[in-house]
């Protein structure tokens, strides 16, 4: 059984996009407190550069598609959001698919 799989993907954008909203909120709302934003900073980068690196590793292996792996290395470090939002709508044609196959 491999590790690497659809919903765990998909759990770890939902973290990341948490991170990334406190980041923001930290940031702006909370005039720029040290050195929460800069943790909060390094764990963005860091969950980024991990899942840039496990979801291209995913697309080869066919666990998700190639056009989300995609949106979350190119689009994943300006907003992980649109990972996130990737990963419901990868779920749900995969749902859709499998009840009407």
């Amino acid at each position: 059984m491999s590790a690497i799989t659809f919903r765990r993907l998909e759990a770890v954008s939902f973290i990341h996009s948490f991170v990334y909203l406190w980041l923001l909120v930290c940031a702006f709302a909370l005039a720029n407190p040290e050195p929460e934003t800069f943790i909060l900073g390094m764990c963005h980068g860091l969950l980024w550069i991990g899942m840039s690196l496990v979801c291209i590793a995913a697309a080869r292996a066919r666990v998700i598609p190639f056009w989300l792996a995609v949106t979350v290395a190119v689009l994943g470090g300006l907003g992980p959001f649109a990972g996130s939002i990737g990963f419901v709508v990868a779920g749900r044609k995969q749902a859709l698919r499998t009840r009407y196959s």
